[in-house]
């Protein structure tokens, strides 16, 4: 369809979107509007003509037609207003004054004319087809449109599209657009031109630029270079239009390419605005066209693409054959004009590619269309005698089964003669010709609808990405509109159907928006849903019962057999006759059977077939067959019929139209439900047994569509189609008109009837019709909406026409136009007089000219008149002759002089001549020039064009991207605020549990003296509770006092006149304020002069630094000693060592030995194994031989030879026989004796073993016990070194704090002079800069230190920092002396920074070195600990062999890099410390630039008198300040002596604790020889030891879920803590705001400071630079310790987030305290105010300040008893008492903590020490419990003492006082006093933060303790270990010795059986004996080699053995 492509030429696309404003503001145009009245008259050819009235006669109305001047008489009803010329070619039809058809279809037709086809119409959009190319579809256009909004642009399908995609984004809610309109108005064609737009804009990265070019037709596929992005889902949804079209859309009459379906597109975007997926849903597909079609049509497009561009191969596949071989192509082959089937068949193909279907797929596909053809090729045919049918020739049918995997024969017999089912039973039944052709062409249909489901369920398959879950979706519906034609179908009543819902839909969302744009106006307005206009029509339609609609009645009808379309439609009458949509056919010969009124017009249905369409019948015979074939996809396509046979209903066919005996099987449309539910999902629940009908199917859709667009916010397309000619340009009115009709349109002009259609702003309105209220407004400023209403008073207009809202004025239809005409009358009257003022003037000049004329005609004729009479005269003839001649003698001069020029003119002349051929062969050069500049700049233009557009891109990724950056930072600054509020609240809980265990231990000391307070305190707590009444009476005088001061207050704001009488009053203050300042300046110079002092102060401070830096010096010569003494032990260590080795290698030499005896002893085992082994077998053989001998006897006593021979052998025998038992006897005895003495030997072996073993016990416990002292020694060495880490940097974090301090007092006092302090503040910025840098210094400074191993480097660093300590001395008394001499040396003063900062990085320099130094000192300490493990080393390797010595030797290697490693961390724990404080600063800085800016936001709202106020407040303020500076930096100096103290201290202690070390290791050596003593009780150590260590791990997971509890506990208690803290500090910003407005006017003083911070900034990145360069050296010089310092880090993770977790508090406690500080600050500067103001009533206003907050307090208190907050305010102020007190109790905690950590680690039963702990705490808690309620006790007697002040205070009040300077006063005092509260809650925290701290101490003594337990624990697994590969030896020794015992064994086992071969000589020998022959002995050498071979296992057992059977068989051969 040629109807909206992309025009490719050069054609201006602007013309077809912007109106020509000059053609519709012509000024004629108006005149000729207004001058004839002008109307609109019906017209049968034009609609309506536009006419004049000329003569209005009644009714009647005589106009004269514009066009042809023609009169007529027209009905006054059927004339319709005429909007004036402004309203022509409007862009939104609802701004029309005049509403009515006829404006509507004047407008769109001029818009039309002009090339503008989209037009607004309030919500609609109405576009008319155009039916040719037009260039608004290009990538240019979509750019234009794109990011804009709605009225920005002309109407376009890209701006409803737009807002659409902007309003998703925006508002997170899913959008539709709803394309509707006639076959041909152009719906699909919008609908692609949507989903381009939404394509190109919400595409993804990828794939980007393909998507700029929209595509202009399923060409458009293929990239510019012909490339093509399989599988990217834009190109993929683009895509499945051409697939879609070619298998859903046919040519019918009125559209070449008409959609024979309805979809709805649903796109998925995610949160960002990219497309993730879509999914398309089908409605109603006209499968009846596949089989037939009408006149001059054709049927789907996909059978002639196929027909035409299959190939050779594809055709013999699939069977194909010509176009007029087909039945079903009615029409044969119909070309399209402009297309090709067989181009299309190939894009296709592509368009199948690019969605990803397999060639499998594709060719399936195909399958099933050529065998819906071949369905219409088979011919049936009627028998003769009967009505059955027959098919004469199968040709068909085989073609067909061949496609669709199916037997023929079962094919023909279910075609011809299906079984079904009647009653139980199946019989076969012939079916009739037309039966079998309905079923044929049914099954043609099914198949077809089946495959298209299928098509549209893979393609939703293809754009389905279930990876990236959709945000939102916009839904694209395109759907066939309301039509009317003479007759109209079921499938019309559906469509029909689906518009009224639209209709009613679109009803409900416009006139919602229209009311809710009243209501934001404020106009008064009654609500109406329009959409329930259409209810009843739609439930004519849809009602399931009472009365049942049409659809219900037609489902009815279907469950009758009888039933026929005649049937329904009497049902239909019965029921629903008096509906009011409802009309029965007026005359008895109408073809229709029924009407419907719908909101477009009345609709005549016809019924024939409805209960067919309905029910859609299918054979069930075929439909098994198909899902029965071997053809898969076949199967799929029909899997779901035969599950759905039980829920069908079974009919004859020709039942419903022949006759009702015969009975058929007829199969609902099951298959549909089975798809659909998958789609829509199954919104209606049918009866099981039901078949589901397609008006039941479709009706479920509809409704599930229905709420998927009810919950979107829908955008509406009205699509029109001009001619049905499809020609260009031309526009049928009354089609038009009808479209409008049905499309909704006319109805919502309807409803914007109702109301206020036309709107216009104030401003326009005055501009335009002030003309006709001259005089309503006054000169000067008015408000629009106030000249508005003026206005529309003078013009008197019914109030019931227009409603004035917040900024538009709203008129009824019609009202607009009036007053055009009006004001075009008013302007006709105004230029009527104009022109008769200028016609006057024009007259009046005309006369005055004809006046002079006159008047030179009288001097013209007097002139003449003189002449006359000289002529004659003489003298004047001589006078006229002489003159002439006057100039003869200048001639000669005057033409030599012409010549002259002559001939300069010709050089000119030929000088312009050459200068003019120059000039244009230059002006050729430029213009060639031009000409490639031209180029140059077009090119340019479109590069610049391209960036722009990609800039625009980016522009827009980057808002998109921004907005998920700031969403994500959001989300992650709600997260860090979580973790910091978890955090604090952590924090609290910890110190709260602090706090606890604080009171456990203070209350026992201070029990006596509370008992003894307790009987004070009750007295007390009476009076005070006296005086809680007296405050409560107070408190409620002064609560009213507020109210009054409340009601003042408003009524000044409210009324004016009070407001000057303020003013006045205001003023006198300001006199009094005035002679304030001049006492305020006096003190100022008072302050000066304590400026001095301080000054001094300074400087003794600065000679006590110095004197601090001689004391650090002394400690780095202390450490330097300590370094010896470590050396010293290093060498004693060494002597151990080599003491180790020797005892080592006298243990191998032990171990050794004892090796060898084991190995004898376990042969001397295994021998006497084997020899009762061979005892056992020879006593058997003893017994087996005394049998025999027996036996034989018998035998021999049976013989009775008496024969002498005989009775010899016998005796020899019997001889041999003893001789045999004494060998026997003599062997056994040989082997016990041997047995005895192995066991002795065993036995001596044994038990020198087991001596050595208790040896080496007693020295491994003796050693281990060494080792604890040590390691608990070394662990307190450490623990004490950390405390001196601590108390240094607390000491260096004071003198930070003194520093600050001073600069901030030289910044305070050098704001009197603008430059002192735009210099002073420019230093205290550097100085934070300086503070990073020295930060970052000292990270320089420490890694420079860790390459420094020896003592050397050591001490030239210190002297290199002794240096910097006295240049920065030295530079610091020079800054003293500089800032004294402030005004004279300003030039110079940036200098002296310069040089101040270079002495601070030095002092940091030396305190790094200092810190570094001690941290040294710490990794020595360390090193003794990498020592002692060293001495376990060499025990362990006590118990091991001689390989043990090189695994000694890596052991050292690796306890030397842990050493290493923990210096390094200490160091870099050192530098997060310092990182950390700088964090801080930073964070104050900023908060200070958060208040500044503030504070500059209140000072705009200052009054002239508060400012006076300010100024006097702020001098005061400093003056206070400068005190409170001087107060604490005496404070932290004396801390700071404190600290040096304690270093001191520590360092002794340290000291004392290294020659302890010494001692106990020169002890080591000594206790070798006990250690030997100590072996034996090794292994009942090991087991104590482990039983120990189990208790212990049970008794330490008790204390760590005890820890727990605490934990949370102490969260919970934070939590309240926290929330009451937030609550006061919201109090506090509450007042903070009213009283920061008096004191904001100092800050334009500021102002100058910052400027002189850039030059800072400057400084500051010189230092960066300086600072890069240093870090880059180091970090080259640290490159190789890297990893080191990570295997370092993994090993003390543990210790290092306990330190983190102390750190945050630490850094928590600081940035509370400086909040503190910095409240305290501006709190006593308020104080001092007060002070000022009431010099007399200071010391009683204080302590009235006091008695008020202990009032409020107890106030609140009394009401919120049960409240949390009030007893932690009580702790507050008791512990703040107590705080002297809180400090000796920590120290004595500390020092009790030490010993108790002592005790345990010395203990050596852990569990009992634990338990007895635990008790403890319990009862210290109860006990802290009471001191709780004492302290409150306490507490209440402070209060009463205040309250007694405060009635000390009262009678000392003047009345002198204003009452509104005492209310203020009042309330500053209450801020004053939250201030204060918070300020001893801030030192509180402080202080149980420092308890917490120590518990965090003794938590981590308790882990390490824990640690060496499991340490220990690993220690004796070790040896366990050991132990174990000790008996895996022996086991292997035994195992040595068991296989020799086996080989023994195996040589006893032949011995046996050389025996056993005797045994049988002997038996053999007896038989012999009996017979009496010959006796040989064979076998006795064999025997004998068998014992001499393998009796190798002893050589005397085997020799004694073999020579006593050498004689038993010489005697036997005897």
């Amino acid at each position: 369809m040629p109807e909206m492509a992309q025009r490719s030429g050069q054609e201006d696309p602007e013309r077809y979107l912007f109106v020509d404003r000059a053609v519709v503001y012509n000024p004629a145009s108006q005149a000729d509007w207004t001058a004839k009245k002008l109307v609109w008259v019906p017209s049968e050819r034009h609609g309506f003509e536009a006419a004049s009235i000329r003569e209005e006669r009644g009714e009647e109305v005589l106009v004269e037609l514009a066009e042809n001047g023609k009169k007529a008489l027209v009905n006054k009803d059927d004339i319709q207003k005429m909007n004036p010329p402004k309203f022509s070619k409007v862009e939104d039809m609802a701004e029309l004054t005049c509403l009515n058809e006829a404006s509507v279809l004047h407008n769109l037709k001029d818009r039309y004319y002009s090339g503008l086809i989209y037009t607004y119409s309030g919500l609609f959009c109405v576009v008319i087809n155009p039916y040719k190319n037009l260039p608004i579809y290009s990538e240019n256009i979509i750019e234009m449109y794109r990011g804009k909004k709605r009225h920005e642009m002309p109407p376009h399908i890209y701006a409803i599209s737009e807002s659409a995609y902007r309003c998703m984004l925006q508002d997170r809610e899913d959008q539709s657009i709803l394309c509707t309109g006639e076959s041909g108005a152009g719906k699909t064609e919008n609908t692609k031109k949507v989903i381009q737009y939404l394509a190109h804009v919400a595409s993804s990265h990828k794939g980007r630029k393909d998507h700029n070019i929209p595509p202009e037709s399923p060409k458009a596929v293929k990239l510019q270079n012909g490339v093509l992005f399989y599988g990217e889902l834009e190109r993929q949804l683009l895509q499945a239009n051409p697939i879609l079209e070619s298998f859903g859309n046919a040519k019918t009459v009125k559209n070449d390419n008409s959609s024979r379906f309805g979809k709805f597109i649903r796109i998925n975007f995610d949160v960002t605005g990219y497309i993730v997926g879509a999914n398309i849903e089908t409605y109603l597909l006209e499968k009846s066209r596949a089989i037939r079609q009408a006149k001059d049509e054709r049927t789907f497009h996909v059978f002639y693409q196929l027909l035409a561009g299959a190939g050779e191969h594809l055709r013999t596949d699939l069977l194909l054959e010509g176009f007029n071989n087909y039945r079903f192509l009615s029409n044969g082959n119909i070309p399209i004009p402009g297309q090709q089937d067989k181009d299309n068949f190939q894009e296709t193909m592509e368009a199948m590619y690019i969605m990803s279907f397999s060639h499998e797929e594709i060719l399936s596909m195909f399958k099933v269309v050529s065998a819906v053809m071949q369905f219409g090729n088979i011919v049936f045919k009627k028998e003769r005698n009967t009505d059955q049918a027959s098919m004469p020739e199968n040709t068909a049918a085989q073609k067909l089964c061949h496609l669709l995997g199916m037997n023929v024969m079962e094919f023909t017999r279910a075609i011809l003669s299906p079984r079904i089912k009647v009653g139980r039973d199946y019989v076969q039944k012939a079916q009739t010709k037309e039966q079998a052709d309905f079923a044929v062409e049914a099954l043609a249909k099914a198949t077809y609808e089946r495959l298209f489901r299928w098509l549209v369920h893979r393609i939703n398959k293809a754009l389905d990405r279930t990876k990236r879950q959709g945000a939102s979706f916009i839904g694209i519906l395109d759907i066939a509109g309301f039509e009317i034609f003479q007759l109209n179908s079921f499938e019309q009543l559906c469509i029909n159907y689906t518009n009224e819902k639209l209709q009613q839909l679109f009803n409900h969302t416009m006139f919602v928006l229209e009311q809710e744009e009243y209501q934001r106006e404020g106009i008064e307005w009654s609500f109406i849903d329009f959409g329930l206009d259409l209810q009843p029509c739609i439930d004519l339609i849809e009602r399931p019962a009472n009365p049942p609609g049409v659809l219900a009645l037609l489902d009815e009808e279907c469950w009758f057999p009888k039933a026929t379309d005649k049937t329904f439609v009497d049902k239909l009458v019965q029921e629903q006759g008096t509906h009011g949509k409802f009309q029965r056919p007026r005359q008895l010969k109408d073809k229709a059977d029924f009407c419907i009124i719908h909101y477009a017009g009345k609709v005549d249905y016809k019924a024939d077939e409805w209960l067919m369409k309905n029910m859609d019948p299918l054979n069930d015979n075929v439909a098994t067959l198909l899902h029965q074939s071997t053809d898969k996809f076949v199967a799929e396509l029909w899997k779901d019929e035969i599950q759905n046979f039980q829920r069908a209903s079974f009919y004859d066919v020709s039942s419903l139209h022949e006759s009702p005996g015969e009975v058929d099987r007829i199969v609902g449309l099951d298959q549909v439900a089975g798809m659909n539910e998958t789609a829509f999902g199954a919104t209606y629940k049918t009866k099981k047994g039901m078949f589901r009908t397609v008006g039941q199917l479709y009706k479920e859709s509809l409704t599930k569509l229905m709420a998927t667009l009810r919950n979107t916010n829908p955008n509406f397309v009205r699509c029109i189609i001009p001619n049905h000619e499809k020609r260009a340009g031309k526009l049928e009115p009354h089609l038009v008109l009808d479209q409008l009709r049905c499309n909704g349109v006319l109805e919502g002009i309807r409803i914007c009837r109702q109301g206020f259609p036309n709107r216009i702003v104030f401003q326009e309105f005055r501009q335009r019709y002030e003309i006709l209220t001259p005089n309503a407004i006054p000169k000067g400023f008015m408000d629009g909406k106030q000249a508005c209403e003026r206005m529309i008073r003078a013009l008197e207009l019914d109030p019931n026409l227009f409603r004035i809202g917040q900024s538009k004025i709203f008129f009824r239809t019609g009202v607009l136009a009036q007053l055009e005409e009006e004001r075009d009358l008013k302007i006709t009257d105004i230029i009527i007089y104009f022109q008769s003022v200028c016609r006057g003037y024009l007259a009046r000049k005309a006369f005055a000219k004809k006046q002079q004329q006159l008047s030179a005609l009288k001097v013209l004729q007097r002139n003449c008149a003189a002449y006359l009479k000289l002529r004659h005269w003489q003298w004047w003839r001589l006078f006229t002759k002489v003159k002439p001649l006057l100039q003869v003698t200048r001639q000669e001069e005057e033409m030599q002089a012409k010549d002259e020029e002559l001939i300069k003119v010709k050089e000119r002349q030929v000088k312009v001549e050459n200068e003019l051929v120059d000039m244009e062969r230059k002006h050729q050069q430029l213009l060639e020039e031009k000409n490639i500049l031209a180029e140059q700049l077009q090119a340019e233009t479109e590069l610049f064009a391209e960036a722009e557009e990609m800039r625009a891109r980016l522009v827009a990724k980057k808002q998109e991207l921004e907005e998920i950056l700031h969403d994500l930072e959001s989300r992650v600054e709600e997260e860090e605020e979580r973790n910091q509020s978890l955090q604090n609240e952590k924090k609290k809980m910890q110190s709260h549990i602090t706090d606890l265990e604080e009171q456990l231990d203070e209350e026992e000391a201070a029990r006596q003296k509370l008992q003894l307070e307790k009987v004070t305190a009750e007295a007390k707590i009476k009076k005070m509770e006296e005086d809680i009444l007296l405050l409560e009476d107070q408190n409620s005088k002064f609560l009213k006092e507020k109210k009054l001061l409340e009601d003042r207050v408003s009524e000044m704001t409210s009324q004016l006149t009070e407001e000057e009488e303020k003013a006045k009053n205001l003023g006198k203050v300001k006199n009094k304020q005035e002679m304030m300042m001049v006492d305020l300046e006096e003190r100022l110079k008072k302050e000066e002069k304590t400026r001095q002092e301080l000054e001094k102060a300074k400087r003794k401070l600065d000679g006590e630094t110095t004197d601090l830096q001689d004391q650090i010096a002394e400690l780095q010569a202390q450490i330097e000693e300590l370094k010896i003494q470590l050396a010293k032990k290093e060498e004693e260590l060494q002597a151990v060592l080599t003491r180790g080795d020797e005892e080592l290698a006298q243990k191998n030499n032990a171990l050794k030995q004892v090796r060898e005896l084991q190995a004898q002893i376990s042969e001397l085992q295994e021998d006497l194994e084997s020899e009762k082994a061979a005892r056992n077998k020879a006593e058997k053989l003893k017994r087996d031989l005394s049998e025999e001998l027996e036996a034989l006897k018998t035998e021999l006593e049976d013989t009775l030879d008496t024969t002498a021979a005989q009775q010899e052998l016998r005796t020899k025998r019997e001889q041999e026989v003893t001789e045999l038992k004494k060998a026997i006897d003599d062997e056994m005895k040989n082997h016990e004796s041997q047995i005895q003495e192995m066991r002795q030997r065993h036995g001596t072996a044994l038990e020198e073993i087991s001596e050595q073993l208790e040896q080496a016990k007693r020295v491994k416990s003796n050693l281990e016990k060494n080792k604890q002292t040590l390691e608990g020694e070394n662990k307190e060495l450490t623990s004490e070194v950390k405390s001196l880490q601590q108390a240094k940097s607390e000491s260096e974090h004071k003198r930070k704090k003194l520093e600050a301090q001073l600069q901030e007092f030289m910044a305070r006092f050098s704001e009197g002079e603008k430059i002192k302090g735009e210099l002073s503040d420019r230093s205290h910025r550097l100085q934070a800069e300086l503070d990073n840098v020295s930060s970052l210094l000292e990270d320089a400074e420490k890694k420079g230190i860790k390459l420094a191993k020896d003592a050397s480097s050591l001490e030239s660093q210190f002297q290199d920092t002794q240096e910097l300590l006295q240049e920065e001395t030295r530079q610091k008394l020079n800054l003293s002396g500089r800032i004294r001499q402030l005004e004279e040396e300003k030039n110079n003063l940036l200098e002296q920074q310069e040089e101040e900062e270079e002495a601070r990085r030095n002092l940091e320099k030396q305190l790094a070195t200092l810190q570094a130094q001690l941290v040294e000192t710490k990794k020595k300490l360390e090193d003794d600990v990498g020592t002692l493990e060293g001495l376990e080393e060499v025990k362990r390797k006590l118990q091991k062999d001689m390989e043990g010595t090189s695994q000694k030797l890596e052991e050292k290697a690796i306890a030397f890099d842990k050493l290493e490693k923990t210096k390094n961390r200490l160091q870099q724990e050192l530098d997060d410390l310092m990182v950390d404080l700088d964090h801080q600063r930073q964070i104050v800085s900023n908060l200070e630039k958060k208040q500044k800016k503030f504070d500059q936001m209140l000072a705009e709202e200052k009054n002239i008198s508060a400012r006076y106020a300010e100024e006097r407040d702020r001098a005061e303020a400093e003056a206070r300040e400068k005190d409170t500076k001087a107060l604490s930096m005496a404070r932290a100096l004396d801390e700071a002596l404190e600290a040096k103290e304690e270093f001191e201290r520590l360092n002794k202690q340290l000291r004392a604790e290294m020659e302890d070390l010494m001692s106990s290791k020169d002890d080591v050596g000594k206790n070798v020889h006990e250690l030997e003593k100590s072996k034996r009780t090794l292994e009942q150590q090991v087991e104590e030891m482990r039983t120990q260590l189990e208790e212990l791990e049970d008794e330490l997971q008790a204390t760590e879920d005890a820890k727990l509890r605490l934990e949370v506990n102490m969260q919970a208690m934070k939590a309240q803590f926290d929330r009451d803290l937030q609550a006061r500090d919201e109090q506090n910003e509450e007042k903070k705001r009213a009283l920061v407005k008096q004191v904001r006017e100092m800050e334009a003083e500021l102002e100058d400071e910052r400027k002189q911070r850039a030059l800072a900034v400057a400084a500051k990145k010189k230092l960066e630079m300086d600072l890069k360069d240093v870090e880059a050296q180091i970090e080259a010089a640290n490159k190789a310790r890297d990893e080191a310092i990570k295997q370092l880090r993994k090993l003390q993770a543990q210790m290092k987030d306990y330190q983190r977790e102390l750190e945050e508090a630490r850094t928590s406690r600081d940035e509370i305290f400086t909040q503190s500080k910095e409240n305290e600050k501006k709190l006593k500067s308020l104080e001092a105010e007060i002070l000022q103001l009431q010099e007399d009533l200071a010391s009683s206003e204080r302590a009235r300040r006091h008695a008020e907050q202990e009032r409020d307090e107890l106030a609140d208190e009394i009401s919120n008893s049960a409240s949390g907050k009030a007893a932690l305010l009580d702790e507050k102020r008791r512990l703040e008492a107590r705080i002297s007190q809180l400090e000796e109790e920590l120290e004595e905690e500390q020092s009790n903590m030490e010993l108790l950590n002592d005790r345990f680690r010395k203990t050596t039963m852990q569990v009992d020490t634990l338990n007895t702990e635990l008790a403890a705490e319990r009862s210290a808690a109860q006990k802290s419990e009471n001191a709780r309620q004492q302290l409150e006790r306490q507490n209440k007697d402070l209060k009463s003492k205040l309250q007694e002040l405060e009635g000390a205070i009262k009678s000392k009040f003047k009345a002198s006082i204003a009452a509104l300077e005492a209310k203020i006063m009042q309330l500053e005092e209450q801020l004053e006093q939250e201030a204060k509260e918070r300020a001893a809650a801030n030192k509180i925290v402080r202080r149980t933060e420092k308890k917490l701290k120590e518990v965090f101490m003794q938590v981590e003594d308790e882990r390490r303790h824990a640690d060496q337990y499991k340490e220990q624990m690993e220690k004796a697994n070790s040896r366990m270990k050991q132990l174990k590969r000790q008996l895996e030896e022996a086991e292997e020794e035994a195992t040595r010795a068991n296989a020799s015992r086996r080989k023994l064994q195996r040589e006893l086992d032949d011995a046996t059986e050389a025996s056993e071969g005797l045994s049988r000589e002997v038996n053999t020998l007896k038989n012999r004996l009996r017979r009496g022959g010959p006796v040989s002995f064979s076998s006795s050498r064999s025997g004998r080699r068998q014992l001499q071979v393998e009796g190798e296992f002893s050589d005397d057992d085997a020799d004694s053995k073999a020579s006593d059977l050498n004689e038993n068989q010489t005697a036997q051969a005897e």
